[in-house]
């Protein structure tokens, strides 16, 4: 690992609270459906699924929540294009009201892969939502249906995201600044 620092808070603890909260007010109506599902992206999306499931909870949405695990191939920090389902859900969600979960969207290949493999899969419907939005990193045309943040191109760890598997725990999002 390189040497670096998360001192830099980008988005506060308080700044994720509020805009979860108002995320779900926006997301409610979409989520009004008697065979309801979120599903998550692992690992970046469990601790953003959790707080959007116990939002909606009171708000009396039910839903039943199952993961996924994607992978893209290429070296280093530079994805080739090719995403894989390395652990797919468990769940039936044919004719399933499907809210797709995911940490940041930045090139939209892996949403854009996860909503066809979901409607593939029988779902009736598939909406998106992405804690954190990189629009200037975009490769393939793709717009959550919901977004928490929109961040510019910087390194992030905090609320699931992770550097080399730390940091997840963090209780906001911070800026990774590499050091010499």
């Amino acid at each position: 690992m390189k040497p670096h620092h998360t001192r830099d808070i980008m988005i506060s603890t308080e700044q994720i609270a509020e805009r979860v909260e108002s995320l779900v007010s926006e997301m409610q109506a979409s989520c009004q459906s008697d065979n309801f599902v979120m599903i998550g992206i692992l690992r970046g999306s469990f601790i953003f699924l959790a707080d959007l499931a116990r939002h909606l909870y009171q708000h009396c949405v039910r839903t039943r929540i199952d993961f996924m695990t994607l992978e893209s191939y290429g070296s280093g920090t530079e994805s080739l294009g090719e995403v894989r389902v390395v652990k797919d859900i468990r769940m039936d969600v044919a004719g399933a009201d499907v809210m797709l979960v995911d940490d940041i969207l930045d090139s939209g290949r892996t949403l854009t892969f996860a909503t066809k493999h979901l409607l593939d899969k029988g779902a009736r419907s598939v909406k998106t939502v992405a804690l954190l939005d990189k629009p200037s990193r975009r490769v393939l045309p793709f717009e959550a249906d919901f977004v928490g943040f929109t961040v510019p191109d910087e390194f992030v760890v905090g609320y699931g995201l992770d550097y080399d598997s730390y940091y997840r725990e963090l209780p906001y999002i911070a800026k990774v600044t590499f050091t010499d």
